[in-house]
């Protein structure tokens, strides 16, 4: 009988697509099929050749892009010399998650889902087209082209004799064991930030612990806003980076949270634990040290502050032993129960740590073990680079707007990275932040004497900053900036390097204020009254247009 094995390979860019992955992996389980869940740049793709049954979940994102972890694979399925007939044993299935509003709605899985047939692949169903804009949710048209799938699959696959499909009432092992050392046993010396140089440039597995030099208010203590610049020293990282470059900053969780989330589940901080794979291949989580304690592994990695999704609930529901949580719980993972989950969770924008609060009897009852399959990890945030190296060798500078906002719920909602990067003092000993740096969308003109416009409201101009400095380092002067904010006397960015800049002829500076008036000014109005100029720089000087929010 052909090997029950199915491999599900996703492309996520803020975890939704992985998510969805994770579930479809769990549902083969169910069904006695030998499942590997893994991110599209991860699997080797010259292996698809063997693989007889696999199912796509990915996401687009921006204008049509791919994800960054399927960008690889992605590069590599469009090279016009791979074989028509290369996939011809390959029976597949693509799932897209996208959202409508967007002209590009769902365009990569369209696009993977055609090339995968023009490579001679066999589709058991026609591509799925989640949609965020659905009132249900991309769940709309998951669900029943799932019952489809697991029909398909199952015709091609039989059950082994004697075995039934897992009820979804019984719960999965966990995919990791805990296990707790002695209370007594030798610690390892382990600094888990080594500021050392790495071997290589650094990346998302081996990020580089920057030292933060300072860390300033950029906006009056009158304004509602609070926005820093902050400085990095990157000497001897090895990193290098050029005006669009994006950096990746990895964040933690605030002490107040970590206490509250062991109280709740009755951890002990400082118990050290050992990770065992359930099942022998599966590789570790990355980025936790071995053995680790349980302060570790809720402040560095655990998402506690993230919006639950359906798959929390679905898990949680399971633990419970209180009747009317129980109730609670199973509506909140049923396909009936989503519009209710949306008003309890993303609208208000309720944290998972928050939702705990609100199931005390089921939250203590929470095996350690499936702490890694209920709640997923914190994800690095990207920040445009608002400095070059050029200007500032060995230094980092970033523009963070510190996310705070009210919703229906008392507590403020506060963003997570940008809360913990203000909070850190550099003036109160060494502070380091785990940091790599990605290649941005933005290129800059590679002849410096090519005009630059660029039009940067608020936070927006950070990027158009690093390009500055890096054009007045190579001397070129046709730099054209809007630049937008509420008022110019309390958020008015970099204000002075802008105005010396005008003085010695490097730049041409347009604002608009919109709240120093009665009348509201936007950037558009700049745009809009200096319009001969603009189309001088673009008809005649084949001007480069960019725009940053």
């Amino acid at each position: 009988m052909a090997e029950r094995t199915l491999l599900v390979l996703f492309g996520s860019q803020t975890g939704t697509a992985q998510d969805m992955a994770e579930r479809i992996g769990r549902e083969a389980k169910r069904r006695h099929l030998r499942c590997r869940v893994e991110a599209l740049d991860s699997c080797d793709v010259a292996n698809l050749i063997h693989e007889p049954l696999v199912v796509f979940v990915c996401a687009t994102t921006g204008q049509g892009d791919p994800p960054d972890n399927m960008k690889m694979f992605w590069r590599f399925l469009f090279r016009k010399n791979l074989p028509a007939g290369s996939l011809c044993q390959l029976d597949y299935a693509v799932l897209g998650l996208g959202d409508s509003s967007y002209p590009k709605f769902n365009f990569v899985a369209k696009k993977l889902h055609k090339r995968l047939l023009q490579l001679g692949g066999n589709p058991l169903l026609p591509v799925a087209l989640g949609d965020d804009q659905h009132d249900l949710g991309p769940d709309a048209v998951v669900d029943p082209w799932l019952v489809a799938l697991w029909d398909k699959i199952l015709a091609l696959y039989p059950l082994p004799p004697g075995l039934e499909i897992i009820s979804p009432d019984v719960r999965l092992p966990p995919k990791y064991t805990l296990h707790y050392l002695p209370e007594d046993s030798p610690h390892p010396n382990s600094d888990l930030l080594q500021p050392t140089a790495p071997r290589a440039a650094p990346c998302e597995l081996h990020p580089f612990a920057a030292r933060m030099v300072s860390n300033q208010r950029v906006t009056a203590p009158s304004h509602f806003q609070d926005v820093r610049l902050i400085e990095f020293n990157i000497a001897g990282s090895g990193i290098t980076f050029s005006a669009g470059d994006v950096v990746m900053i990895q964040p933690q969780n605030c002490p107040e949270d970590v206490q509250q989330f062991c109280q709740l589940l009755r951890l002990e901080p400082h118990r050290r634990f050992v990770l065992e794979p359930t099942e022998p291949g599966t590789p570790l989580p990355p980025l936790l040290p071995q053995p680790c304690t349980i302060q570790y592994l809720v402040t560095h990695y655990l998402d506690i502050s993230c919006v639950p999704r359906r798959s929390f609930f679905e898990l949680l529901a399971s633990f419970s032993t209180n009747e009317l949580e129980r109730e609670k719980l199973q509506e909140f993972s049923s396909a009936q129960g989503q519009e209710e989950l949306f008003s309890y969770c993303n609208r208000p924008r309720r944290t998972t740590l928050e939702a705990l609060w609100d199931f005390p009897h089921t939250t203590c009852a929470i095996p350690a073990d499936y702490l890694l399959d209920l709640i997923p990890r914190i994800r690095p945030r990207a920040f445009s680079i608002a400095s070059s190296m050029l200007a500032h060798p060995e230094q980092m500078q970033i523009l963070v707007a510190v996310v705070r906002y009210k919703t229906r719920l008392s507590k403020p909602r506060r963003g997570l990275c940008s809360t913990w990067l203000a909070s850190l003092n550099p003036e109160q000993g060494d502070v380091r932040v785990p940091l790599w740096v990605k290649k941005g969308g933005m290129k800059f003109p590679a002849d410096p004497a090519t005009p630059v416009i660029m039009i940067g409201p608020g936070t927006g101009v950070a990027p158009f900053r690093a390009a500055i400095q890096e054009r007045v380092a190579q001397g070129q002067r046709g730099n054209c900036l809007f630049f937008g904010c509420r008022y110019k006397s309390k958020d008015f960015y970099c204000q002075m390097e802008w105005e010396e800049l005008v003085t010695k002829g490097f730049l041409t500076l347009f604002t608009a204020f919109s709240r120093d008036q009665e009348e509201k000014v936007y950037v558009q109005h700049r745009i809009r009254e200096n319009g001969r100029l603009v189309w001088e720089l673009l008809s005649s000087g084949n001007a480069h247009v960019y725009l940053a929010g």
